[in-house]
């Protein structure tokens, strides 16, 4: 079943028409015809059935059926802080993190991040990355859409997170993920550069109360290490199994 996300409320047994980007995605991509059905969806945590009704050279109209609640979110909420990496690892990162099931991103600025990009530039990124979400939504299923958060200092961040398990990767750390023992399920993984945190930033997390944990007797790669912690979180505490 196509799904597609409307970032306004879908209202049931209705006859609505749906944005630019649905209709590229439905007419021009999938070549969608009159009686097509489609699945739609705008962040409540519901779903919509609807059926193809006019199809013109610049609107797309469905007639919507009844909403259905379909709860498919963790009941892990992971808030995970990614340092800025170079070119599409950034784009990936947040990609597979909504389908892994993570509910917040907030891309970090650290001393080692090899990402220079001004205030408006960054903005953009932001929205790009947003959208990006929204679309691994509709292809993982999830009817929630987690949020990018605007591009933050790593010490402002590490600052505002004293409701949450706080965690971030060292070589050196003495336990895994296993070893952990929650009192909720509220996390935070911080995740470094691609050099690294400096020793002053690793002081300050520990200074944040920050818990370091180790994933393995391997390095990995930014965008590796995000997706190994977060699946493994996931399957000792949230719902892969």
């Amino acid at each position: 079943m196509v799904r597609i996300y409307q970032p306004k409320p879908i209202l049931a047994n209705s006859s609505i028409e749906l944005d630019e980007n649905a209709f590229n995605h439905v007419v021009r991509a999938l070549r969608m015809r009159i009686g097509d059905s489609i699945t739609l969806f705008d962040g409540s945590n519901t779903i919509t059935p609807a059926i193809i009704q006019q199809i013109t050279k610049k609107t797309l109209i469905v007639q919507t059926q009844e909403t259905i609640v379909q709860n498919r979110e963790s009941p892990l909420n992971i808030h995970l802080g990614q340092v800025l990496s170079r070119g599409e690892k950034m784009e990936f990162t947040i990609q597979k993190s909504v389908e892994l099931g993570v509910t917040t991103i907030t891309p970090l600025l650290s001393e080692r991040c090899g990402v220079k990009l001004d205030a408006v530039r960054l903005s953009k990124k932001v929205q790009q990355w947003q959208r990006i979400a929204e679309s691994a939504c509709e292809q993982c299923g999830r009817n929630l859409i987690p949020q990018i958060r605007p591009v933050t200092k790593i010490e402002t961040w590490c600052s505002q997170l004293s409701d949450y398990t706080k965690l971030t990767l060292h070589p050196r750390a003495s336990s895994g993920i296993n070893q952990l023992h929650l009192n909720h399920l509220k996390i935070a993984l911080l995740i470094g550069p691609e050099g690294g945190l400096t020793e002053a930033e690793i002081a300050m997390t520990l200074n944040q109360q920050f818990i370091e944990i180790l994933l393995g007797p391997r390095v990995l790669r930014t965008e590796t290490v995000a997706l190994t912690a977060i699946t493994a979180l996931q399957l000792k505490f949230g719902d892969l199994g």
